[in-house]
């Protein structure tokens, strides 16, 4: 079976995808336990995660 891949995404693609700002989602990931990976200096998000993470009701602050 084949299994898609999903993309990274940055810190600037998922505030753009959420509509919400850049230090909002910085905020998120001290506070609020966004899923979200740090890959050296940068944070990457997978796109799925944050949707099931806002699904879940954890993303209402």
């Amino acid at each position: 079976m084949s299994e898609i891949i999903e993309k990274w995404s940055s810190l600037e693609e998922t505030s753009e995808y959420l509509g919400v700002t850049k230090d909002t989602i910085r905020n998120w990931i001290k506070k609020a336990d966004i899923p979200a990976h740090k890959v050296g200096r940068l944070w990457k998000f997978k796109l799925s995660e944050v949707d099931a993470w806002i699904k879940s009701g954890k993303g209402a602050l």
